[in-house]
């Protein structure tokens, strides 16, 4: 019998794959911040309104203007008077806000040999053109993980130019670490403060395997998306988990845990079942509270990618 061995998050890396790295692989995906830029040159303009307009809107003061700042709200008499620039700012009870988590787990750092780069890398990708494109809009962005390198630390919800670098710096920071089943804080670190302070009108995307969560996991993530906060989670898969391509007998395993199981592609039928099953559950769990589930494989052009999540946003 012809035995392979394999690691991921659902069991398999696949005949003559390289073993799984903790630092991010990032294959076809890097640079970050280039490719990151071409995504979002790629996505339609415009992919949401911003929130500082429309009824409901009052004139908060002014505040210097900063590079990155959105030049409609450049305040052009104050140069005239003050030969300075300021920027005028608005109060209102919505907060559009985009606030990003990316699943850095172990799971994360699978990549098969269909996939352009690792799932973490290719999230990352995704989140760094989401940024790019919510602060074009003049809208703020903040990142968080769920798992992930211990020294790492995500990035505080700000505005401005020097907001997409902070969220490329800590991206391309991060390592796929760490077990969300056995770490029982890793979820609430992620999204404790989060659902504390992600107000009315604010948009939460996660980008996750979801393979590897706790049970809790789907009911905390859907609870997000209460008084009026917009919820997108992305189920980030390699083209392997979506399809279980073994043709052989393969020794999978599992990269969180210890789970080891030989299999073949008679196993396929039930994997492919109990995976489409977990998608339904949390799909179920997660348009019932008001959110948005989008399956997607890292093969998919990001470009795609990012216009249907932006989609699902709006």
């Amino acid at each position: 019998m012809n035995t392979k061995r394999a690691t991921t998050g659902f069991g398999g890396k696949g005949s003559g794959s390289p073993s799984l790295r903790r630092s991010i692989d990032w294959g076809s995906l890097a640079p970050l911040r280039i490719r990151a830029r071409m995504v979002a040159e790629g996505v339609y303009a415009g992919a949401h309104r911003s929130a500082r307009k429309g009824a409901g809107v009052e004139f908060g003061g002014h505040r210097a203007y900063t590079p990155g700042d959105d030049l409609r709200w450049l305040d052009m008499r104050s140069l005239l008077r003050h030969d300075h620039l300021l920027v005028r700012q608005f109060e209102t009870e919505t907060d559009r806000a985009l606030r990003l988590v990316v699943d850095a787990t172990a799971s994360m750092g699978y990549r098969g040999k269909a996939a352009p780069g690792s799932k973490v890398a290719w999230a990352s990708l995704v989140a760094a053109a989401l940024a790019r494109v919510a602060i074009r809009s003049g809208d703020p962005v903040g990142l968080g993980f769920i798992g992930g390198a211990p020294r790492s630390r995500g990035v505080p919800v700000s505005g401005g130019r020097e907001a997409f670098e902070r969220v490329v710096d800590a991206l391309e920071g991060q390592s796929a670490e760490g077990d969300a089943l056995a770490d029982v804080a890793a979820l609430d670190r992620a999204l404790g403060a989060l659902a504390r302070a992600a107000r009315r009108g604010s948009v939460v995307v996660v980008l996750s395997d979801l393979l590897d969560l706790p049970p809790e996991a789907p009911d905390r993530i859907a609870a997000i998306a209460s008084r009026g906060r917009v919820v997108v989670v992305v189920q980030v898969l390699d083209p392997d988990e979506a399809t279980f391509p073994f043709t052989e007998t393969v020794r999978l395993e599992a990269i969180e845990g210890t789970a080891t199981v030989e299999t073949d592609e008679a196993a396929r039928d039930r994997y492919l079942a109990a995976l489409a099953e977990l998608q339904e559950s949390w799909r179920r769990t997660l348009v019932g509270r008001g959110a948005s589930f989008l399956p997607m494989t890292t093969d998919l052009d990001p470009v795609s990618a990012v216009r249907t999540i932006i989609e699902a946003i709006r």
